[in-house]
């Protein structure tokens, strides 16, 4: 696989990305249960099939751009709002990046390295694959100046905190559901779902400025551009009004590229039984 991932690395990100939008109708049309919950996840959210129907070949586009941003050449970059990141550096504040499943997420936190990892590096929390030969490869891909990971373990979530207690950033995915005992119920979009108390604790506990960031996928290969703004607003005290706060702020970036967001992820489901 990591010879297939070099190969592919060599693509221009236009050809990726076509490949990608073929794949992503391609497991639209072939997996019922797929296309089931990205239809009932969007009626949740109040979209109609227009506003919505993007997010199919963005989501296979998300795949394929993966060779190219592990292993490929550098690709186009711009930032709207790196003000924030720049004013909290510059501060001495430690920041917690919070970013929905939505756009490039490997480009988010590659790109801050490169352009912000002097000044303080950037540890992002992921949840390692069940199979050897993927985490081989992503632990492989990820290697690289001012960004390191954190699985979703103890041991990670310790890193977390020791990174931010030093200054440094993380960054998490808030909508992810975290496993039993690791989070609350919460409305996102109207219905209840498995939310993580993570996110707020990490700012809590450290002081840290939380900031929304998110990948964009810009049209025809020509790159990203990374959006950041503020959570605009202090996180309660309580876990589950905490929670509630993040989910509407994860609800107002979606709204702004709602093409962009994985509506297939399995939001609403119970979580699993273990913990960090």
């Amino acid at each position: 696989m990591m010879v297939l991932f070099r190969i592919l690395s060599w693509l221009p990100l236009w050809v990726l990305h076509g490949i990608g939008w073929g794949l992503g109708w391609l497991v639209f049309a072939l997996s019922p249960t797929y296309r089931r919950r990205f239809l009932a996840n969007c009626a949740q959210a109040g979209l109609t099939w227009r506003q919505c129907r993007g997010a199919v070949g963005q989501a296979g586009q998300l795949v394929a751009e993966l060779p190219r941003l592990w292993f490929g050449r550098p690709v186009p970059v711009t930032w709207e709002g790196g003000e924030h990141v720049l004013q909290a550096l510059t501060a001495g504040r430690a920041i917690v990046f919070l970013t929905p499943h939505m756009g490039s997420f490997e480009v988010t936190a590659q790109d801050y390295a490169v352009r912000f990892g002097a000044m303080q590096p950037i540890t992002v929390l992921f949840r390692p694959s069940r199979q050897p030969a993927l985490r081989t490869l992503v632990a492989t891909a990820r290697q690289r100046p001012h960004l390191q990971t954190a699985p979703t373990t103890l041991a990670g979530v310790k890193q977390l905190i020791k990174a931010l207690r030093q200054g440094q950033s993380v960054g998490l995915l808030p909508d992810q559901v975290p496993p039993q005992g690791l989070g609350v119920w919460a409305p996102f979009y109207g219905r209840e779902a498995y939310t993580m108390t993570l996110s707020a604790r990490l700012a809590q506990q450290t002081g840290a400025v939380v900031l929304l960031a998110w990948g964009e996928r810009l049209p025809r290969g020509r790159g990203y551009t990374v959006h950041v703004q503020p959570l605009g607003t202090s996180l309660p005290s309580d876990p589950q009004a905490a929670a509630t706060v993040i989910n509407q702020a994860m609800e107002q970036v979606i709204a702004t590229c709602p093409q962009q967001y994985l509506w297939a992820y399995a939001r609403y489901k119970q979580p699993r039984e273990e913990g960090l």
